[in-house]
């Protein structure tokens, strides 16, 4: 799949499609949970409540933004992809986390949740064609196509891994 032209997303979104740059977009998205798995593994559930500051999200609430942002990319490609000219709101991150109930699950809840919507959604891919993941349609009052969302997906976690790694598991 190649990667997106710039009319195909949002300005916003050239951050979380640069993250990919030109690599295998399918391939990173494959990699991914074990990533998440690998950055996490050794930490003690106790310690997914920490934020490195006041007023941000816990590491079990990254994991959970993870999760949302996965599941809501997923309906969009889905979406877009088989032509649904209809468009899909946005959502607002901060109110899906304060309902997350995040900090009260385990990582490994967390991580067994996200690998699976991962696996569920590279099945999903699978059987997009490069016709269908050119559509167009809007999500959040932009016009983005379905390969750009599928960048963007890529993109989200690793904005998100390196946030993980430069601010929370400083070791």
């Amino acid at each position: 799949m190649n990667k997106p032209e710039t009319n195909e997303y949002a300005p916003y979104y050239g951050n979380y499609i640069g993250q990919v740059g030109d690599d295998d977009v399918v391939s990173i998205l494959a990699g991914q949970a074990s990533e998440l798995r690998a950055a996490l593994s050794g930490l003690a559930d106790d310690r997914g409540s920490y934020a490195y500051a006041d007023g941000k999200w816990t590491i079990k609430e990254v994991l959970s933004h993870i999760i949302d942002g996965e599941r809501i990319f997923a309906y969009r490609i889905l979406r877009i992809s088989r032509g649904d000219a209809t468009p899909v709101e946005g959502f607002e991150q901060d109110d899906y986390i304060a309902t997350s109930n995040a900090n009260h699950r385990s990582f490994a809840d967390l991580l067994d949740e996200f690998d699976l919507q991962r696996r569920s959604n590279l099945l999903m891919l699978k059987n997009i064609n490069d016709e269908a993941s050119q559509l167009m349609g809007t999500a959040s009052g932009n016009p983005v196509s379905a390969r750009a969302v599928i960048y963007i997906m890529a993109g989200h976690v690793k904005h998100h891994l390196r946030i993980l790694n430069d601010r929370y598991l400083l070791r």
